[in-house]
């Protein structure tokens, strides 16, 4: 039996991080890029943004940004599925608003308790889901000739859900603290605490159980750095969010995380699971790549097909909930206008392909995240909606055309 010596020990920590390192630089150098351009655009966007205009690194700021953002990122997730399949949902915005109404209609109108009016709007999404997966994979339509259909059904079943023009307020406390209240500091920190040991735990776990099987895994000193980075960006956006935001905190105090922060981690570990952990998402990620080897294969296709618009329209009618919640109302023009650009944006920006195949849950929050800034930010400089829909709109471009520069050195270098 041999042991190290200590120099011995520190030698091998350091070649296994030089290795992930050039690990890492030979598969971008592949074309196998990531979330890299995300969370560069980010890094920029924020220094360019804190430069012109300081107030955009104020606390209250940040703050706002996850809400403002928290809704396109949700639907965007769904997106991600359908577009893993190389299809693509044009209704998702307008069905998260309809699936708004409902709940609208049903907590002022109706006088149903929260928790009913939220399982019969989730119940609507995934009633939507299953219409239009079936079109596409059953009846054989398009999923472009589908969606818009949809896209102009939903927004006339809109319409006739507010009853024309009219604008259905919200006073549900319960529905109104989604995206309006915060969670006190000391839960804040406990929800870091219990974020950082959770993916320790994990990190650690699948390092177990690879070695045992005899798999290659990465060395315990670059999970121990992935935890850090983690426990340190998590600890610093925590520790501004711990902040006093209000102006007046004698009538009033602002500090905390916003609860609708939760939902998103909830969302982003429950889809992040289901796509890397279960034969479901290796089934949805095979029939991106080629349908007709996943058929052979044994996969049933049409079923995968319906799945995926159903978590698509499951997940917009989250998001239209948590759009009610931070507007305290549904209007006709709830899901509508930029919503669906800016969650397609959102998923693509984060590094999801629109050709099919390549897409992670996470990339629907960088990419949320790179739309939320871009929108925040030009606000804060005065700029018109125009000029933010035309910025916008070149960096999905420059996302775009990212993928497919991606997907060709990807093939020219034979990775997958």
């Amino acid at each position: 039996m041999t042991t190290e010596t200590l120099p011995e020990k520190q030698a091998t920590e350091s070649s296994a991080i030089g290795d992930s390192v050039r690990g890492y630089f030979d598969r971008v150098r592949g074309g196998d890029l990531g979330a890299l351009p995300a969370v560069l655009g980010l890094i920029v966007l924020c220094a360019v943004f804190a430069v012109l205009r300081p107030v955009f690194l104020s606390s209250g700021n940040f703050a706002n940004l996850f809400t403002q953002g928290a809704g396109v990122a949700i639907i965007a997730m769904g997106l991600i599925f359908v577009l893993l399949l190389g299809e693509i949902d044009l209704s998702a915005g307008y069905a998260s608003g309809v699936c708004a109404a409902v709940l609208a209609v049903l907590l002022t109108n109706r006088g149903w308790p929260w928790y009913a009016a939220v399982l019969a709007a989730m119940l609507t999404g995934v009633i939507i889901g299953l219409v239009l997966g079936w079109l596409v994979a059953k009846a054989g339509i398009p999923s472009f000739v589908v969606t818009l259909a949809a896209f102009l059904g939903f927004q006339g079943l809109l319409l006739l859900l507010v009853k024309g023009g009219t604008n259905i307020s919200i006073q549900d406390p319960t529905i109104l603290a989604i995206s309006n209240n915060n969670v006190t500091p000391i839960l804040g920190w406990t929800f870091v605490a219990v974020c950082v040991l959770g993916y320790a735990g994990v990190q650690f776990f699948q390092m177990t159980r690879r070695r045992a099987r005899g798999i290659t895994t990465a060395a315990p000193a670059v999970i121990v750095l992935r935890v850090v980075a983690l426990a340190v960006v998590l600890g610093v956006a925590m520790y501004f969010l711990n902040l006093e935001r209000s102006r007046n905190a004698a009538i009033v105090s602002l500090r905390g995380m916003p609860i609708v922060v939760i939902v998103l981690v909830v969302a982003l570990v429950l889809w992040t699971f289901v796509l890397t952990r279960t034969a479901y998402g290796r089934h949805l990620y095979a029939v991106g790549g080629n349908a007709e080897a996943s058929r052979r294969a044994g996969i049933n296709v049409d079923r995968i097909r319906v799945s995926a618009f159903v978590i698509c329209s499951f997940m917009a009618s989250i998001g239209g909930i948590i759009a009610a919640s931070r507007a305290n109302s549904v209007d006709p023009n709830t899901g509508g206008s930029n919503v669906l650009l800016y969650a397609v944006g959102a998923a693509v920006i984060g590094g999801t392909s629109l050709f099919g195949g390549k897409g992670r849950a996470l990339d629907a929050i960088l990419g949320g995240a790179v739309v939320a800034v871009i929108d925040n930010g030009m606000a804060l400089m005065g700029y018109s909606s125009g000029v933010k829909y035309v910025v916008t709109g070149l960096v999905l471009l420059l996302a775009a055309g990212v993928d497919a520069v991606s997907r060709r050195r990807t093939a020219a270098s034979g990775r997958r």
